[in-house]
């Protein structure tokens, strides 16, 4: 009998290898930053107007490629003004990827990066502790709500944290994509293990509704080459299918029939399209900028 399904992020070195071939066979990373370098600076465009320094909280930081990015168009809107970046990422080996990325990075002698070592909760609950409360004008959470226990309640500490030209930038799975397809057909037979938690924009967009703040949404497409997902034994094709899944060693350790059922989805034209001999899951993503 096959072993329990256990949810990827119960083994982080192959989370991180998996992420690595999803970034390798997705347009992901390319697709957000033609949207840093194209779009955001307009949408901050007040952001940092008189100010002597930019205040800027990434939360679930990664290792900074996106980041990084981001703060090259806060420079080039306002060139010379100082900015503090600080980033929220409770994986060590992602910060000091981050901190590697910094120091090969050149321009970066007026920003001043400070890293906190802890989960989003983890740093509510410190600065509530501190008694702190910051403000900042600019803050972003970039494909991370998947891993935050209460969404609701920590879009509403962070939104709480804006200065009064500033802006909150959520960035997460779009409803027309086929992880929405993918999901919620078949999410409730993945093992989350409490660890995780399928959100699309569609829930994003309900949960600030039913608190009425003001946002608008941009949509990025993108898509991933999953043609290597339908070889059996490929490598990369089964870190692929354990990133989807969210499952450790999905192939293996997933009952035969929801492991067929998943590659006969992920075919399908909700989620995917065929070009050429290969299959392009759809990978589009949302944009949602918070009001103050």
């Amino acid at each position: 009998m096959a072993p329990p399904m256990k949810n990827l992020l119960t083994d982080l070195s192959r989370y991180v290898r998996c992420f690595h071939v999803f970034l390798a066979k997705s347009t992901e990373h390319q697709t957000m930053k033609q949207f840093v370098e194209q779009q955001l600076p307009g949408l901050l465009a007040s952001t940092g107007s008189g100010k002597s320094a930019i205040n800027i909280l990434s939360v679930g930081g990664g290792a900074g490629e996106i980041d990084l990015q981001i703060i090259s168009a806060v420079q080039a809107s306002y060139p010379g003004v100082a900015i503090n970046n600080e980033v929220i990422e409770p994986s060590a080996d992602q910060i000091l990827k981050y901190k590697e990325h910094v120091a090969a990075t050149s321009n970066l002698d007026n920003v001043k990066f400070t890293w906190h070592k802890e989960t989003a909760n983890e740093y509510e609950r410190r600065m509530k502790a501190e008694k702190k409360s910051q403000k900042w004008d600019f803050i972003h959470m970039i494909q991370m709500l998947y891993y935050v226990k209460d969404i609701p309640a920590i879009i509403r500490y962070f939104h709480s944290l804006l200065d009064a030209q500033a802006k909150l930038l959520i960035i997460l799975v779009s409803e027309t994509s086929g992880w929405e397809t993918l999901w919620t057909k078949y999410g409730s037979s993945f093992p989350t293990d409490d660890l995780c938690t399928y959100v699309s924009s569609a829930n994003i967009k309900g949960i600030l509704d039913s608190v009425g703040l003001k946002y608008k949404i941009y949509e990025l497409p993108s898509h991933m080459d999953i043609t290597c997902c339908f070889t059996e034994g490929d490598n990369d094709g089964e870190l692929l299918l354990d990133f989807l899944t969210e499952t450790c060693e999905f192939s293996k350790n997933a009952p035969p029939e929801l492991r067929q059922q998943v590659l006969e989805e992920l075919r399908k034209p909700g989620c995917s399209e065929n070009r050429n001999g290969k299959v392009f899951f759809n990978n589009n993503m949302s944009v949602i900028m918070v009001e103050p």
